[in-house]
């Protein structure tokens, strides 16, 4: 007897491409339930003197962030939850809403971790400057030919 691999539909009655393009096979996966706490996308540049990292975060804003360094490591996570009423005790609409994340970086030895770091939130991009240590910004690369 050998093991054949099956996903199993929970709507069989639908064509498959139907289902797939509703997600409704994926409605109980993991992915479904925790589509709120993905990662934001990140971007790094590092320049002579320091590091900027930005994160795409829309529909934050500037109090629901916290940033803190401790070692080597940048912890960078925010949490909003919102309640919008409408009609008093009688509503006709109510909606809750829950998103956030936790994002941890391992900084390069070339980070000065004494030195403040500059955050700004703006158009849904935060903002963090991590400036280097003056040994670091010193350094030149090296190019190596491969023979």
């Amino acid at each position: 007897m050998s093991l054949v691999k099956s996903k199993k539909q929970r709507f069989p009655w639908m064509n498959g491409s139907i289902a797939k393009s509703f997600g409704l096979d994926d409605l109980f996966d993991d992915d479904f339930f925790t589509a709120e706490r993905r990662l934001p996308a990140m971007n790094v540049k590092e320049h002579e003197d320091d590091f900027e990292i930005e994160f795409a975060v829309p529909g934050f804003s500037k109090e629901d962030f916290e940033v803190s360094m401790e070692n080597d490591l940048l912890f960078v996570s925010a949490e909003k939850s919102k309640e919008d009423i409408e009609d008093d005790d009688d509503y006709t609409r109510k909606e809750f809403s829950y998103s956030s994340f936790y994002r941890t970086l391992q900084l390069p030895q070339s980070v000065d971790v004494s030195k403040d770091v500059k955050a700004g939130y703006k158009d849904g991009i935060l903002k963090l400057q991590l400036l280097k240590s003056k040994e670091a910004a010193k350094t030149t690369r090296k190019r190596i030919d491969i023979s």
